[in-house]
């Protein structure tokens, strides 16, 4: 097949979606032809076009002669210089150009035999790179914009990073830029995204992560140019909790959550619609199709929200008879990965799973602990409640699928807020959970604040900690230490949240 493209290199791209062959591996499979007047090497963006496409060679042709003419006509003119062009397997080149030929040169170059070996070198490059098969090879994008500070921005940076490895994906490198406000089309410029593009194909990726969340048409604008699936923050964080969540309950809201976030995404997809195929961001709702007619979906999130409903009454009528019963509450709060579980479990003797993840659990889990009253000295028995992860700017999708969980915050009379003393962006993550926690509907009750993992900080920062929040507790649930004091303190926490209501 032959395909001819008249105009600038930039309008006569063949889209990467259209494409015979599209992979790190592996060569289009098409070879172009391209001519120009200057006589001079073939320009940067000639290569970069090449390298989008990544065509097995490009030839182009420098016209020349007195008889030729820009304008219209049936001039004629002869060849003065010819390039050959093609892809390079190494990471630091892109592509090589050859000097000037001559068509007789030219002519006796064996293409298949050229394309045969080169494919081969790719293929052995992108092997060796291969970690897991099993593991989506990810670039990262960030966009640092006006409201956003240069250390917040690199804290947003490592989170999502760590979000990535998190869902079971390897960031291979990080690509960013800074603008005063992100593109309303593709969020980077013009430019960036091809730099995206070329990068994507250099280190291999099949899927591209952006640190912020996307409109669902700066999503299929990306994709279109790009031609490696595009996923942002969100979709990333969905797909934690659609493999962590084990109950029924925490796959219903999670199921929730995806189909409100997919419903204004399914427009338009075309045969890309379908993104169950497994990876970051494509672990679907159950058997929910994506190709599911909006109306059966929107049955779906119905039906969804119901249940939730149901969840929350009965969850609610759980905590009306603990009140009944006079026993105090207490919900364990904090930033995902501060440690709540770890403290749950050495304080209640609890079997709840940990790990150094972020959104390790998702189920509330609630135990009983007996500690001394304050004011009797007599054996005093609260409910302590663990309770889903925080994080930074948390997708209002999921606030509202997890309302039933979140209640346990809200309808609790105190709130043990911990922090992970040990993260570099600590104070920044308790400005975050204070900050979710003033738009809950209802305010919530006291709060005691525990810095967890001190045996992993140094004394500069333990300092500035105490110094910053004097009435706070200084724990490691892991070591166990400070676990006395907490006890004490949580103690007169419920005595004075009691005592007040």
């Amino acid at each position: 097949m032959t395909r001819v493209g008249v105009g600038t290199v930039g309008k006569t791209q063949i889209p990467p979606m259209e494409l015979p062959r599209y992979g790190a591996e592996r060569l289009s499979g098409i070879r172009c032809i391209a001519t120009q007047l200057k006589s001079e090497v073939p320009s940067d963006a000639t290569l970069t076009a090449m390298a989008l496409q990544r065509l097995d060679a490009l030839v182009v042709l420098t016209l020349s002669g007195s008889g030729f003419e820009r304008r219209g006509g049936g001039a004629t003119g002869y060849v003065q210089e010819i390039y050959l062009a093609h892809l390079v397997p190494h990471p630091e080149v892109s592509w090589t150009v050859s000097p000037p030929l001559s068509l007789e040169v030219l002519s006796q170059q064996d293409f298949l035999e050229l394309t045969e070996s080169l494919e081969e070198e790719f293929r052995r490059e992108y092997v060796a790179q291969q970690v897991s098969p099993d593991q989506d090879r990810v670039l990262l994008v960030g966009v640092l914009t006006s409201e956003l500070t240069p250390q917040r921005f690199q804290d947003g940076l490592a989170e999502i990073s760590r979000l990535v490895e998190t869902a079971g994906g390897e960031v291979l490198q990080i690509v960013q830029q800074r603008r005063s406000r992100p593109h309303p089309q593709t969020v980077v410029g013009e430019g960036k995204v091809q730099e995206i593009a070329l990068t994507a194909q250099t280190v291999g990726a099949n899927l591209i992560v952006f640190d912020r969340d996307l409109s669902p048409a700066q999503v299929r604008n990306l994709e279109v140019r790009i031609g490696v699936r595009v996923v942002d923050r969100t979709e990333v964080i969905l797909d934690i909790f659609a493999q962590r969540a084990q109950s029924g309950a925490g796959k219903l809201q999670v199921e929730l959550a995806q189909l409100e976030y997919m419903m204004p995404r399914l427009t338009g997809r075309g045969r890309a619609m379908s993104r169950l195929g497994g990876g970051i961001g494509t672990r679907g709702p159950g058997e929910t199709k994506l190709e599911t007619e909006r109306r059966a979906i929107q049955r779906r999130i119905t039906r969804l929200q119901q249940e939730v409903n149901q969840l929350q009454a009965h969850r609610s009528r759980l905590r009306g008879q603990r009140q009944h019963q006079e026993v105090p509450s207490v919900a364990i709060v904090g930033y995902t990965n501060a440690g709540k579980s770890t403290l749950l479990n050495v304080l209640t003797n609890a079997e709840v799973y940990t790990a150094d993840q972020l959104f390790a659990t998702l189920d509330p889990t609630t135990r009983r602990l007996a500690i001394a009253d304050p004011i009797t000295h007599e054996t005093l028995s609260i409910v302590l409640t663990d309770t889903v992860g925080f994080i930074h700017e948390l997708p209002p999708s999921l606030m509202d699928a997890f309302r039933a969980t979140l209640e346990e915050v809200t309808e609790a009379d105190a709130l043990l807020h911990v922090v992970d003393l040990s993260h570099p962006a600590w104070q920044s993550q308790i400005r975050s959970v204070m900050t979710i926690l003033s738009d809950m509907p209802v305010t919530p009750g006291p709060i005691l604040l525990a810095f967890n993992k001190i045996d992993q900080v140094d004394g500069d920062t333990l300092t500035l900690a105490q110094e910053e929040f004097p009435q706070a507790v200084f724990i490691s649930a892991g070591d166990r230490l400070g676990l006395e004091t907490l006890r004490q303190h949580l103690a007169q926490l419920v005595h004075y949240a009691t005592s007040a209501s």
